[in-house]
């Protein structure tokens, strides 16, 4: 499984438009097979931030979504970017030994 978790920082005064411009791409996303899960969500105390949290069944999936990237008025929106991919086996036991709650 490969995780994406990161965020966004955007124009605060531009953070509403970003994310509905992003909302086709998370459509799309949600619909590829190997994606578990795809968020683009504001940031509650910042208005300049959006947090990004991917899950992905593998490497491939990831990578046959992203294809080339976000398009260039996406791009051109942020002011920075501090995201990054994270390959695990699987959830983390709790004490107890069951698996974590999903």
């Amino acid at each position: 499984m490969v995780i994406v978790a990161g965020h966004l920082i955007v124009d605060p005064g531009a953070r509403a438009a970003y994310l509905e411009g992003c909302v086709p791409i998370v459509e799309q996303a949600r619909r590829t097979a190997g994606c578990l899960e795809f968020t683009l969500a504001p940031d509650p105390l910042d208005p300049s931030r959006v947090n990004v949290l991917e899950r992905w069944e593998s490497r491939i999936a990831l990578d046959r979504f992203r294809g080339e990237g976000p398009d260039d008025d996406q791009r051109a929106a942020l002011r920075s970017v501090d995201v990054a991919d994270y390959e695990v086996d699987g959830p983390v036991a709790d004490p107890g030994g069951r698996g974590a709650a999903r």
